[in-house]
């Protein structure tokens, strides 16, 4: 399914959960959370997911352009929404729609923390690009899986109400 801008996004207000699928490593568990819960489940990437692995998800493919899924999500993104992604321009995009944003590891950005996330990013991205620092990301662990569950159970509850 190839979809471009805004115009895709459905007219009511049943809450959705749109998902930066690329990179996402809690997919499987997005599905299985929004599926018992009778949400809307969104994948949207630059190619590459197999339908036949993600039964009951809509996937949406956007142009292979860098930011491309990004904007496709923060564009679509309505109050009544839950996004996931690892992203925080992205992040920082669906806050300003209304949105709520979850990260894999199950942490929320929210409009309070949203601002120290970005200074952090960037502040990283400086020591990065100067060789200060190596840039290795903190690896994914259980105890993230199991507060991404227990989180997105949550927030999709919530906006599901």
């Amino acid at each position: 399914m190839s979809a471009h801008g805004a115009s895709e996004a459905p007219a009511g207000g049943a809450a959705r959960l749109l998902v930066d699928a690329d990179a996402c490593p809690v997919k499987d568990e997005a599905l299985e959370i929004a599926g018992r819960l009778g949400v809307e489940i969104v994948f949207v990437s630059n190619g590459g997911l197999r339908p036949s692995r993600y039964p009951g998800a809509r996937l949406v493919t956007v142009s292979s352009g860098a930011d491309a899924a990004d904007d496709w999500i923060a564009d679509t993104a309505r109050p009544c929404d839950v996004v996931l992604t690892a992203d925080i321009p992205l992040a920082s995009r669906a806050l300003e729609k209304g949105a709520q944003v979850l990260g894999p590891d199950g942490r929320a950005f929210t409009p309070e923390s949203i601002g120290f996330a970005l200074s952090m990013r960037n502040f990283n991205q400086h020591l990065r690009e100067t060789g200060e620092s190596k840039g290795y990301n903190r690896p994914f662990s259980p105890q993230d899986r199991s507060r991404l569950r227990q989180e997105l159970d949550r927030l999709l509850r919530r906006a599901a109400g």
